[in-house]
């Protein structure tokens, strides 16, 4: 079956689309006919943005949402349906780490923090994804999931932010496996040095797994957006199941 819902017709929600890769692909989607939720933290960054990009109510929402909270997650969408009638698209993009420091040296509350974020987070979005997409007529939908180069190798004193990454794929997996008779698509996309403030120490230069500092390569991340938007335009009787997307000459093939 293939999905016979216009373009111009569907709806998406953006985590974390306040700043970097979030808000690069929440534009993009609305460059391509969605109505976009874009949600973060930050509620006056959100409609800065949307006012800078001329975009009204009838094509975007900023809705100030910390993912770790579900009751604010379930508002989030709740707001959504009501602005838009229904639900194509996620993409769970919302992400946070910890400080470079020695494992031993990090305090539950720092790893806690990022785990609510990253994984917990997902998960509470995912949910609410869920009920919204098996109920809806045409019924089905698709999520795409940020699991970035970490979801595969870590840099040096990332523990937190490595391990949530390597659990999204579980996530993704499970998502896909429990979608699939309600026609839910979900996919993840590894992002690997998107040009972003997040990566402006690169620039620099970043440890490596050898004890050096190495100026590492970006890509624009108008690219990972392209990339973003091609997953979501398949239909959902097919589906990008990975993706990794990265500068051509960052260290992470090979020994680094």
């Amino acid at each position: 079956m293939s999905d016979t819902t216009p373009s111009a017709a569907k709806v998406a929600i953006v985590t974390g689309a306040g700043t970097g890769i979030g808000k690069a692909c929440a534009l993009a989607l609305v460059g391509v006919g969605y109505r976009v939720a874009f949600a973060g933290r930050d509620g006056e960054r959100l409609a800065r943005t949307l006012a800078d990009a001329g975009l009204g109510e009838d094509r975007a929402l900023a809705v100030a949402t910390d993912v770790g909270d579900p009751a604010q997650v379930k508002a989030l969408f709740q707001r959504t349906l009501d602005a838009f009638g229904r639900l194509d698209l996620l993409f769970n993009n919302a992400g946070t780490g910890a400080p470079p420091v020695p494992l031993e040296e990090l305090s539950p509350e720092q790893w806690q923090r990022v785990v609510n974020t990253n994984l917990s987070g997902a998960f509470y979005c995912t949910r609410e994804a869920f009920r919204i997409m098996k109920a809806q007529e045409p019924m089905g939908g698709r999520i795409i999931n940020n699991g970035s180069i970490s979801a595969q190798s870590p840099r040096p004193n990332s523990a937190p932010y490595t391990a949530t990454k390597h659990a999204m794929t579980g996530l993704t997996k499970s998502t896909s496996l429990d979608g699939r008779r309600y026609r839910i698509a979900c996919g993840q996309i590894d992002i690997g040095n998107a040009a972003t403030d997040m990566t402006e120490p690169m620039k620099q230069g970043i440890p490596q797994a050898n004890g050096e500092i190495l100026v590492e390569d970006r890509m624009d991340v108008a690219h990972v957006a392209e990339a973003v938007v091609h997953m979501a335009a398949l239909p959902l009787d097919a589906n990008v199941q990975f993706m990794t997307i990265m500068a051509t000459r960052m260290p992470f093939i090979g020994r680094g």
